[in-house]
């Protein structure tokens, strides 16, 4: 028997002005999109901004049901929106924020498996590392979907 270690790379901001300008928009962006949620049930409302490599910026927000599984999370809204509109388009980065009926939550907006992925399955069709920006109290940011899902299931996992 072999113990293996899986190290991910997590860069952490204070504040939103600690970001590059065009982080900063896509997470304001991100915050922006909340306000459209639909969240009845939960009361919880999340917001994912995605830039696209020609530098359009598309977003979603969560969609619930009260068929808990017909819903959809912010990010697959917003991935699936721009994979549809702009399927030859790589994606760069996704910044993605949550709040509830109090305001922003404090620990970081992470994804559910199934947005982590979509995400994985986006950054393998177009073979480019995608960005995840994390809303929080703090900010987290990670360049590729391997720090967020290591040992992810690609598409070669098929062959």
């Amino acid at each position: 028997m072999k113990t293996k270690e899986i190290k991910v790379q997590v860069i952490e901001y204070d504040n939103l002005n600690e970001l590059s300008d065009e982080n900063k928009d896509l997470l304001i962006q991100a915050r922006e999109a909340t306000q459209n949620a639909y969240a009845p049930y939960s009361g919880f409302f999340v917001g994912a901004a995605v830039l696209l490599e020609n530098g359009k910026v598309v977003t979603g927000n969560n969609q619930e049901n009260a068929a808990y599984p017909s819903g959809l999370c912010a990010e697959r809204v917003a991935l699936f929106y721009a994979n549809a509109n702009y399927p030859d388009v790589p994606v760069v980065a996704i910044a993605i924020t949550a709040k509830n009926k109090l305001g922003k939550i404090h620990v970081i907006a992470s994804p559910c498996g199934s947005c982590r992925q979509v995400m994985l399955e986006t950054e393998s069709r177009f073979e480019k590392p995608i960005n995840v920006i994390l809303d929080g109290e703090k900010i987290q940011m990670m360049e590729g979907i391997d720090n967020l899902l290591p040992l992810g299931f690609r598409p070669h996992s098929l062959k």
